[in-house]
């Protein structure tokens, strides 16, 4: 039977370890055409969705802000202003990274049960327990913001694919 960390962290890490190169080739991209890194960090894909920043923010917020806000018993949208450099999102996924492997799978068992309270001001407030809050409401999240930011560079011309999207999968050595 699959733990909720294995259910979990594993993917995060995997994913946000691409987003790490989408960042790096977004700056490559930008360097080699000349473009200010604005160009691509404040790009979106309609006028009313947040920009490649703010995605690449909220992998962090749905994966160890998850587990962060889980340990803590609340969750809100995180409404603070996104990295607004290529250096500042690629430290944010670092950050994240180191974060998330400092987990122990006992750490992340351990609130799975545990409840959480999801609010967004007073307008709406939701109950769960953690197991559910992560996985129906923190990874679809977080899959939506990778893919996302990933769909904004390449809506804007970058040469990716499907394999910088996924990364290096797990598989049996």
């Amino acid at each position: 039977m699959m733990t909720l960390y294995e259910a979990f962290v594993p993917g995060c890490v995997q994913i946000l370890r691409s987003v790490n190169g989408l960042i790096n080739k977004a700056e490559a991209h930008c360097a080699d055409n000349s473009l200010p890194p604005e160009s691509l960090i404040g790009a979106r894909l309609a006028p009313d969705m947040m920009d490649f920043a703010y995605q690449v923010k909220s992998c962090a917020v749905h994966s160890i802000g998850a587990i962060e806000g889980l340990k803590q018993g609340r969750f809100s949208p995180d409404m603070t202003t996104p990295p607004d450099s290529f250096a500042a999102l690629k430290a944010k996924t670092a950050d994240t990274l180191d974060r998330l492997n400092a987990l122990s799978a006992e750490d992340v068992e351990a609130l799975s049960e545990k409840p959480l309270i999801f609010t967004i001001g007073d307008r709406l407030r939701w109950e769960f327990r953690g197991q559910d809050f992560l996985m129906s409401f923190s990874q679809p999240n977080f899959y939506f913001h990778a893919t996302t930011a990933y769909d904004i560079l390449r809506m804007a011309g970058l040469k990716i694919g499907k394999v910088d999207y996924l990364g290096a999968p797990r598989r049996m050595e």
